[in-house]
């Protein structure tokens, strides 16, 4: 893990001299990057996402964050620096995945109501044959929904695709009173956390 504490914020723009790929293909991921000057390109990852028996939250964004890295090392040179990243809901130690149907998302967003939950991002950045993980997690209130809201929410078409059903950085954010920790680990990629891991591989100072 990653102390990053003693990391300053001109150091998201020393990285212009390294080939960076986002081993993602979400908006969001890419957005967050390109917020802090980061210079990337994208690469697709396709890899199993089931949970393994007794694994957990922690263990499964870490687990995968690790894999798709690994997985998108083999599609570049070493001298490539790759980034990876896992976010999920949790909540009373169940992983809260994208919803398939609008019963799942109801079920998730009844589990979330009135309650507090936390989001998990486990990230991992590959360079010269190593690869350095860190996981961040942060705490979410929820409003407590009405079937109306709901149901509106659903129909809107942003909780597709969407761990835990919502989108803060969306229409889910007046869902979200209030948060503890990391906004960007939220959106899908904590941006300290992520520089601080480009800074320990690649030997920035």
């Amino acid at each position: 893990m990653i102390n990053h504490h003693s990391v300053n914020q001109q150091q998201a723009f020393q990285f212009s001299h390294l080939d960076v790929v986002l081993a993602s293909t979400s908006p969001r991921r890419k957005e967050l990057l390109e917020q802090i000057g980061v210079q990337f390109t994208t690469t697709a990852i396709d890899i199993d996402e089931s949970v393994i028996t007794g694994e957990t939250p922690s263990e499964y964004v870490v687990r995968l964050a690790r894999e798709k890295a690994l997985t998108a090392v083999s599609n570049f040179s070493e001298q490539t620096v790759i980034i990876a990243a896992d976010t999920t809901v949790t909540i009373d130690g169940h992983i809260l995945g994208k919803p398939v149907n609008r019963e799942d998302a109801f079920a998730m967003w009844e589990l979330l109501s009135g309650r507090t939950h936390q989001v998990m991002t486990g990230v991992a950045v590959a360079f010269l044959g190593q690869v350095q993980t860190a996981i961040v997690q942060t705490d979410v209130e929820f409003l407590s929904l009405t079937h109306e809201q709901m149901q509106n929410y659903w129909d809107s078409g942003e909780p597709i695709g969407k761990a835990g059903g919502y989108a803060i950085q969306g229409l889910g954010a007046v869902f979200v009173p209030r948060i503890q920790g990391s906004y960007s680990n939220v959106v899908g990629l904590p941006l300290v956390e992520t520089v601080a891991l480009i800074t320990a591989v690649t030997g920035q100072k």
